[in-house]
């Protein structure tokens, strides 16, 4: 089986920090075990993400709260992930990799008792920050562990595993949610995981999880940690009220204080990562390192890894809402649409990473994002006469090409840094992909809120039909992220082949 040529260097430095098996080609029995109960805890955190958004209409009704307010579960959430993610590289290299996921059960079991018994929303969004940090921790340490003890002709394959976490817990959100809000209690999706994590996630860890690296005497510098927790609120915020402002001027609103909310946090968002970029260039410890991104082919794969989940996880939301709203399809019915996809994503994802083990990254990537682009053209071009059948067919073309190249993507990057700084890359790479699906979310509402304003009720023809406007100017803008990171992707495996090449 051929290694990629840009997984020399790793190669190399891992040889030196992980002791081999004895067969380097086998995939040892306590990783899969590992990759099992850290995949799983971070699948339930990712899915009970988005199975909130389908129990809204529940939870506006038991908390006597409107949409602007019940939309704070989520974004809070996102908020709590987003500031958390960054601390992966500190982590990994202050505690070992066991006492890191313990911590990570710890909070996810406790925000969990705290949603089956909190009766007032302030606890409620409480318990979703504890939650968002649990789910911030575990997610990273899941690919610390794959891209640290995978053997090298495997970390493809076992990459596209780990991916399933990330693509297809939010594809299935929306299905469990609309099955759980027609048959039982909105509490119960909590009840069920808190004896998953315990009885499976646990104790498979705490057997499996192994330390190969021995850990460093790195501080934490609080200056550094504080501008990363402004930086990405503030840029998380400002999303979700600039959105907020246009929904509202198109509407017919008053839209000044979620403008002013908006723009102030976008200021202070990027005033801090300025502050931490140049802050993490002058320190001794800095909290990420930062330096090899200064490698433009590394670049030219983050803004991908950072556009492409903005329509991954971006299509929950749009074909639940398109075909409850223009095709008045049920809750349920809306959530199996998106189903069939985030099955074969569950089969294509590491047949990915095999082919990326074989193949290298050029073709498999590319070829892959060509069958995403052609998926949503189809659904571009009928987006005025679609059916529920036919949005599911579409979707299952996108899902296809979106397992297959999406965690190759990340692969390829971190196999072209030095093994030095792989949790710094993980930990950019990680925050990046949960900053690209809330912003999906945010952009795609907005465009659906600018199409639906001013068409009456939500029961009306004239709103299904402006609802499947906005879908048709959704299709339109997936499109062209999806066509832009797929040219962003050539260029780097262009400059990278240059590279290789002159040397």
């Amino acid at each position: 089986m051929g290694t990629h040529p840009r997984q020399s260097t790793a190669t190399s430095v891992a040889s030196q920090a992980v002791p081999p098996a004895p067969n380097d080609d086998r995939i040892p029995g306590y990783l899969i075990g590992s990759i099992v109960a850290v995949g799983s805890l971070a699948f339930i955190g990712i899915l009970t993400e988005t199975v909130m958004t389908v129990l809204f209409p529940a939870l506006m009704v038991e908390f006597n709260v409107d949409t602007a307010t019940v939309q704070w579960i989520t974004t809070i959430y996102l908020l709590a992930v987003g500031v958390t993610m960054p601390l992966s590289s500190y982590l990994k290299r202050r505690f070992t990799m066991k006492s890191v996921f313990v911590a990570a059960v710890t909070l996810a079991v406790l925000g969990s008792l705290i949603m089956i018994v909190g009766t007032a929303f302030p606890v409620i969004l409480l318990a979703r920050v504890i939650q968002g940090v649990g789910s911030g921790i575990a997610t990273p340490l899941m690919i610390n562990i794959i891209l640290e003890q995978s053997p090298r002709p495997k970390v493809g394959r076992l990459m596209g595993v780990g991916s399933l976490v990330i693509t297809v817990a939010p594809a299935i959100g929306p299905t469990v949610g609309g099955a759980v809000a027609s048959a039982l209690p909105w509490r119960s999706i909590f009840m069920i995981v808190v004896p998953i994590i315990l009885l499976v996630s646990l104790p498979v860890g705490l057997k499996s999880i192994r330390q190969v690296r021995p850990t460093e005497g790195v501080q934490l510098n609080p200056l550094q940690f504080l501008a990363i927790v402004l930086g990405l609120s503030g840029l998380i915020l400002a999303l979700n009220q600039l959105g907020v402002a246009i929904g509202d001027a198109a509407a017919g609103q008053p839209m000044t204080a979620s403008l002013t909310i908006g723009i102030v946090s976008l200021a202070v968002g990027v005033a801090s990562l300025v502050f931490f970029a140049w802050s993490s260039r002058r320190s001794f410890s800095p909290l990420i390192r930062l330096g090899w991104l200064r490698d433009p082919v590394v670049l030219l794969h983050l803004v991908p890894y950072t556009l492409l989940p903005m329509v991954g996880i971006g299509f929950g939301y749009v074909i639940t809402n398109l075909a409850q709203l223009s095709m008045g399809t049920t809750a349920l019915v809306a959530g199996m649409l998106v189903l069939p996809g985030a099955l074969i994503g569950a089969f294509f994802a590491p047949v990915g990473g095999m082919l990326y083990d074989r193949h290298g990254a050029p073709k498999p990537i590319l070829g892959a994002f060509a069958c995403c682009i052609l998926g949503i053209l189809l659904m571009l071009v009928f987006s005025m006469h679609l059916a529920p059948v036919t949005l599911a067919v579409f979707y299952f073309i996108f899902g296809v090409g979106y397992a297959l190249g999406f965690s190759n993507i990340m692969t390829d990057a971190i196999n072209g840094i030095h093994r030095e700084f792989t949790p710094d890359g993980n930990a950019v790479f990680n925050t990046a992909l949960q900053f690209g699906g809330a912003a999906g979310t945010t952009l795609f509402s907005t465009i659906f809120a600018i199409a639906q304003a001013g068409s009456g009720s939500e029961r009306s023809a004239a709103f299904a039909h402006a609802t499947a406007v906005g879908g048709t100017w959704t299709f339109a803008t997936m499109l062209a992220i999806v066509v832009v990171s797929w040219c962003l992707l050539f260029c780097a495996f262009r400059a990278d082949a240059r590279r290789r090449l002159g040397a």
